[in-house]
């Protein structure tokens, strides 16, 4: 799981157009909108493509002055499942005084 928050500053005269191009492209959402062109998005990894190439595709929008990645969170789905073999896995004992 690859998560990026993105604030993207847009011309304030291209920012419909580019929030339709936002929504249109797989692995966007845009979360909020400002009248001045300013927004907040969230872009993740799709089966075909990392969230990082998705991100270098929106600088190209039409408008984009600027797109920052401002928050990354990754997991391997591998290690989210529970594993009872793990140590934290196991049974908690109180320790013993």
């Amino acid at each position: 799981m690859n998560i990026c928050g993105c604030l993207a500053h847009v011309a304030p005269e291209q920012a419909q157009a580019a929030a339709q191009t936002f929504n249109d492209t797989p692995g966007v959402e845009v979360h909020a909108q400002d009248d001045d062109g300013r927004f907040v998005v969230v872009v993740e990894d799709t089966p075909t493509r990392l969230a990082s190439e998705t991100i270098m595709d929106l600088h190209l929008v039409p408008g984009v002055v600027s797109l920052t990645l401002t928050y990354h969170h990754f997991e391997d789905i591998a290690e989210t499942r529970p594993r009872p073999d793990a140590p934290s896995q196991t049974t908690s004992r109180r320790p013993t005084l």
